[in-house]
């Protein structure tokens, strides 16, 4: 009687250890993808990075007195370029779509920029580098989501409580303004 009572604990304290290993082990694979998908947004950032210098100075040659607007399509470029967390990442990424758009704006002013052939190839790469970071924000915040979830979840965020597992940041709009319908007045 005494054997089976110790093989019972035994293999109680088994099973929860093998609990405790894979619930370790699942944070630590989602932690990892979570870091494989800003690293692949990261990369579309920087394609972004790298076209927005010659968009810009595509814009100067036919807008030279709107010194203003360059000024903070490129601080606010350089700002999310030199992050170096994901917080001020994130905070830097939702800047600068905020100032492209203000120098898309200024290009509509010009009907001449608008049929040059190098603008509109660097918009049209710019668009595409768009869409591919819009699907890899997408697929980020799908994982942190999961990831998220899983660490506020009972059981495992006991695990994530042990082991200093804590939630992750989204990549969300930060100005409201943006989250408005758009109005089409003819």
């Amino acid at each position: 009687m005494k054997f089976g009572i110790g093989y019972l604990v035994i293999g109680i304290i088994a099973l929860i250890l093998i609990w405790v290993v894979a619930m370790y082990n699942g944070f630590i694979r989602l932690k990892n993808t979570i870091e494989e998908a800003f690293s692949t947004m990261d990369v579309y950032l920087k394609k972004r990075y790298d076209l927005i210098p010659n968009l810009v100075e595509t814009v100067k040659g036919y807008a030279a007195h709107e010194s203003g607007t360059f000024e903070k399509v490129v601080q606010a470029r350089n700002m999310a370029a030199n992050a170096t967390t994901i917080e001020d990442k994130l905070k830097g990424e939702n800047m600068l779509q905020s100032t492209l758009k203000s120098l898309f704006a200024l290009a509509e002013a010009y009907p001449d920029l608008k049929a040059n052939t190098n603008f509109l190839e660097l918009q049209d790469q710019l668009n595409r580098v768009e869409n591919e970071i819009a699907s890899a924000r997408k697929y980020y915040n799908a994982v942190v989501r999961e990831f998220n979830t899983k660490v506020e979840a009972f059981p495992s965020n006991l695990i994530a409580g042990i082991f200093g597992f804590a939630r992750r940041p989204m990549f969300e709009v930060e100005d409201a303004s943006e989250r408005q319908n758009v109005q089409v007045k003819f």
